[in-house]
């Protein structure tokens, strides 16, 4: 694979791996790839979970779908608008599509009655087909080089997916296999090392590496929110999705304003 990035799994150093073409001129308008980046993407994960949950049993499935749909639709626009990187704009458009994706993965379950393994399957086939048409289009799968365009509008449809098949793999280990949220929630936790080390010892691409962890983070931080969060029947502690949504949403948006300070002061030093 001939790309240049800076991205990959969790810890994973930048590497080049070919010259830049004329579509990756400019500043990218997705964050880089840190420590900061992962966890805060866990975050809106979890909160995508919850939300999902609380908005479908206190509006209905459908209001809450279309709301949803409304709010990502505008959160996008904004996102497609700018012209660098802007954080609070950015965590924005990946908290809807948090909710969105997760809205979209339970309705194939609950509406349609697709099981877990064939809702997974098919998402993890849609992932597949979305990057090979961005490798195919653009030649690179790199993050750092999303400056707007067509390659924008492939990374989000991306994104999107990766929500989709992150959270049918997180319900069918959870509830399909029976093994719980917690015992799942764990079990992401060590998988989500496997790419960082496979880039350290196996020379695993980073971009590889990076969409392998990209994928695992929703299943992990959905497993640990629904943890929280659900009945103590249902395996939890039975602190609510209500509450959780909003203690995640305070989170990332402190994460968010800490983020953006520090763009502000990088922006500054480089004037």
């Amino acid at each position: 694979m001939s790309d240049t990035t800076t991205t990959g799994g969790p810890g994973l150093r930048p590497r080049s791996w070919a010259r830049d073409t004329p579509a990756a001129v400019g500043r990218s308008k997705v964050p880089a790839v840190t420590a900061s980046f992962w966890a805060v993407k866990v975050l809106t994960t979890g909160m995508g979970e919850t939300t999902s949950d609380y908005l479908a049993r206190a509006l209905g499935p459908v209001p809450a779908v279309a709301g949803a749909a409304v709010l990502l639709a505008a959160a996008l626009t904004a996102q497609a608008r700018t012209d660098r990187h802007r954080p609070a704009v950015y965590w924005a458009a990946v908290v809807t599509v948090s909710v969105f994706g997760t809205m979209a993965a339970d309705v194939a379950h609950v509406a349609l009655g697709v099981p877990y393994a064939a809702s997974a399957a098919a998402f993890a086939l849609a992932l597949a087909a979305v990057l090979g048409l961005w490798h195919r289009l653009e030649g690179t799968l790199a993050v750092d080089t999303v400056r707007g365009g067509r390659r924008e509008v492939l990374y989000w449809a991306t994104v999107m997916t990766t929500f989709a098949l992150g959270t049918a793999v997180g319900d069918l280990t959870a509830a399909g296999l029976g093994w719980g949220y917690l015992p799942s929630g764990l079990l992401f936790a060590a998988l989500i090392a496997v790419p960082a080390l496979g880039h350290r010892v196996l020379r695993l691409p980073p971009v590889l590496a990076f969409w392998w962890a990209y994928v695992l983070t929703r299943p992990l931080g959905a497993c640990f929110a629904d943890w929280v969060g659900v009945s103590r029947q249902r395996g939890g502690l039975g602190l609510g999705t209500g509450p959780v949504s909003l203690v995640l949403a305070a989170v990332i948006a402190a994460a968010v304003l800490w983020l953006a300070a520090g763009s502000r002061r990088a922006a500054r030093a480089n004037a």
